[in-house]
């Protein structure tokens, strides 16, 4: 059985950080690109960051670029997501999400919350 289980959300002020995690179960993890995505109320859900499963190249959305961070622990099947100089407008419920061939995993989500 697939699993996504993201934790590490919370309640921040603006300029804050939170780490969050997603660990994985139920399928080759190494062999997978993982990323987080985001959805504030009222809005589409929208890429966030990405990792690729060869050379861990990294993707960032302009937003987050320079503030936020992704990286992966092959040998715990967790990804994470370092989240630096928080803004309120990060404010969002956060989704891990797994790709590999055909495959696409979505955990559950974690909330961020940014105060002003």
């Amino acid at each position: 059985q697939v699993q996504l289980v993201e934790s590490g959300g919370g309640l921040v002020q603006a300029g804050g950080s939170l780490r969050l995690s997603c660990a994985a179960s139920g399928f080759t993890f190494s062999t997978y690109a993982m990323g987080w995505f985001r959805q504030a109320p009222g809005k589409e859900r929208e890429f966030v960051a990405r990792i690729t499963w060869t050379r861990y190249n990294t993707y960032y959305a302009d937003s987050v670029k320079g503030r936020f961070t992704i990286s992966r622990d092959n040998a715990k099947n967790t990804v994470y997501l370092q989240m630096n100089s928080l803004k309120p407008e990060d404010t969002a419920l956060y989704y891990c999400n797994g790709q590999g061939g055909r495959d696409v995993y979505w955990g559950q989500g974690t909330q961020v919350t940014v105060s002003p």
